[in-house]
């Protein structure tokens, strides 16, 4: 690891229940854009987990430099907090401007948060400490309105777990406590565990490729008597709903009041299936949707 090179951050593994150990350590999984910060005297970059530079996006993150005396490599996510609660559409939204003066618009009005949950490098490299010495070495760097430590607690994941879902926040992240940060690797010493929501929705339309494991569903739901999109979701070829999908009657327009696409085939919405997915985004459609199974019409 060089001070104020890129490079790709350590992973998490998915399992879908929350847990209890002695073993780990347990912290909010913060709906953010993951991110690196080098900070020190002279230098201040802020690397997104692909190696890109966005120092640019988030002028207001450079405040973070006014309490740094030495060469530090923080890990953690940008979030967008509003009313609280992380607000990802509108840090999408604004992680997608090129403009100066609308990045400064939003600094103003919508500005964002470092959220750091580890420290990778003082002046020379933690990588090999243990996380709990590495949280220690955190902890010790000031707060404020630009840059927070992400809180953490032992032993009772479940419980957290509990409370995140009340919030209706993302998940949580379970992490060893003595496990060494391992670059560019997904790792089972950390953990994510997300609170999906689950629903039922018909098949509407199908995309596949020749010669691809996976084929595309496109999704919908009735609202007052219309057929609405609401996104699409992969399945594997091998699995018994793809089948019945295939053998679904077709028809030659779109079964969606408010979507068309002519590279799909279009279905009779008679097939559902249950999808969990984390949270409905602004034009109502499904984020990170995932396929669980075939599920009965009501």
């Amino acid at each position: 690891m060089i001070f104020g090179k890129p490079f790709k951050p350590m992973l998490l593994q998915e399992v879908e229940q929350p847990f209890n150990s002695y073993e780990y350590l347990y912290e909010v999984k913060f709906d953010g854009i993951r991110a690196t910060i080098h900070v020190g005297p002279s230098k201040f970059l802020i690397f997104n987990r692909y190696g890109k530079d966005i120092t640019n996006f988030y002028p207001e993150l450079k405040n973070i430099q006014k309490t740094i005396n030495q060469n530090t490599i923080f890990d953690g996510e940008i979030v967008l907090f509003n009313n609280d609660k992380p607000n990802f559409s509108k840090l999408l939204e604004r992680a997608h401007l090129k403009n100066h003066s609308k990045i400064q618009y939003f600094t103003k009005h919508y500005p964002v948060t470092f959220v750091a949950f580890d420290c990778l490098y003082q002046n020379r490299s933690l990588l090999t400490l243990p996380l709990q010495k590495r949280k220690e070495v955190l902890s010790q760097y000031p707060t404020n309105d630009y840059f927070i430590i992400s809180p953490y607690i032992l032993t009772d994941g479940q419980k957290l777990f509990k409370e995140i879902t009340k919030l209706h926040l993302e998940g949580i992240v379970a992490k060893k406590l003595d496990s060494p940060y391992t670059i560019a690797t997904r790792s089972f010493e950390w953990l994510k565990i997300k609170n999906f929501q689950k629903n039922n929705f018909y098949v509407g339309g199908i995309f596949e490729k020749e010669n691809n494991a996976v084929a595309s569903l496109y999704l919908g739901e009735y609202q007052a008597n219309e057929f609405h999109f609401v996104g699409k979701v992969s399945i594997g070829k091998k699995q018994a709903f793809y089948q019945k999908v295939k053998q679904s009657p077709t028809r030659k327009t779109s079964p969606f009041q408010d979507y068309q696409n002519p590279q799909i085939t279009y279905l009779k919405p008679t097939l559902t299936c249950q999808i969990a997915y984390l949270e409905r985004t602004k034009n109502n459609h499904l984020r990170q949707p995932i396929f669980k199974k075939e599920s009965k019409n009501d």
